[in-house]
């Protein structure tokens, strides 16, 4: 089913984490979040690592680059925002709607043809808002409903069939597989089924940061640089308004980040350098902190991170704690990759 000529693929066990943020309280730690981190440098050469970043991980919406590379390598015609919202988790709101309406009218189709779960808005407010307003769950709400519209188009332009494009026998998946191969430059582990009903495959941590890498450094015109210029260029398509990954976009010149479910983060420059983040526990109070963290280790500017330090802890209303990165991961510990 997969090429042969890539590494060997990441091998299945159980994770070797290691303790990557602290969650203090009253100057007690009071719980431990584990994860792995890997940064690579403008080399692509491993420059820092934590924990296990050689074990098989699904990385879960984090991969949606490389599914959006995947399409565009295939014939899909998108650009701009567009091409942003068909790599996207998006939160929900209108233009994100609007937006995914517009790819399945460039493809001839509905809503109706979307394969995806029927799920509320992802973002609270307006799932809130949603739901005052009486609506019920859909397949255009659901999170991962651009790359659904996107991945019905790259069919109907291929030709392929539209009601079973999430097989992993599709003719649509296989190319994603063969994509996913080429950019992390391993072979598939196993495959899944993600949340939204798409494929799933598994790779490591390393080869999630590689993958990172190559899109956010590729050359002008190639359809790695069309997704990465797109989803810089339009990051709240690509999330929403008041998420992290987009403010992160935009506080970092020429980052790359992209978010997924169970704690894992990727994010890259146009230099090469990329970071790689799974917190064990999947939590977001982690995920924000430790991968700002790695991208300091990677040589970016700490100033430009501090508004993605570790939440507040409070008590009583008052602060009285904070979820603080593991030494090795401050800014002001071990040498920058540069």
């Amino acid at each position: 089913m997969y090429s042969t000529h890539h590494a060997d693929a990441p091998p299945i066990r159980e994770p070797l984490h290691a303790p990557v943020a602290h969650l203090i309280r009253g100057g007690v730690v009071e719980g431990v979040h584990y994860g792995s981190v890997a940064v690579l440098g403008p080399d692509g050469e491993v420059g820092f690592r934590l924990g296990d970043i050689e074990a098989a991980c699904y990385p879960r919406s984090a991969l949606k680059p490389v599914q959006a590379v995947a399409m565009v390598r295939a014939g899909l015609p998108l650009d701009g925002e567009l091409l942003s919202l068909a790599a996207a988790s998006h939160s929900g709101e209108e233009r994100h709607l609007a937006g995914t309406r517009r790819i399945l009218e460039l493809a001839g189709l509905t809503e109706d043809d979307l394969r995806n779960v029927p799920d509320l808005p992802f973002d609270p407010a307006v799932r809130d808002a949603w739901v005052r307003e009486g609506r019920q769950p859909s397949r255009l709400a659901q999170n991962c409903s651009g790359k659904h519209a996107a991945m019905l188009y790259t069919a109907r332009l291929n030709g392929w069939s539209l009601d079973d494009y999430l097989d992993p026998l599709h003719p649509l998946q296989q190319a994603v597989a063969e994509i996913v191969e080429d950019l992390t430059g391993q072979r598939v582990a196993t495959v899944t089924v993600d949340g939204c009903g798409a494929p799933l495959f598994a790779v490591s941590l390393h080869g999630l940061a590689r993958a990172g890498a190559r899109i956010a450094a590729a050359a002008s015109g190639t359809p790695e640089a069309r997704v990465a210029d797109a989803m810089r260029g339009y990051a709240e398509m690509a999330s929403g308004a008041g998420r992290d990954v987009a403010a992160l976009m935009r506080a970092v010149p020429g980052l790359l980040v992209k978010d997924g479910f169970e704690g894992v983060q990727v994010a890259a420059l146009p230099d090469g350098r990329a970071v790689a983040v799974k917190i064990s526990d999947g939590a977001g109070r982690a995920r924000v902190p430790v991968a700002a963290g790695a991208l300091a280790r990677a040589g970016v500017d700490a100033s430009l991170l501090k508004e993605f330090g570790g939440e507040v802890v409070l008590g009583g209303g008052m602060p009285v704690g904070e979820v603080r990165v593991v030494p090795e991961l401050s800014s002001v510990t071990g040498p920058a990759l540069v």
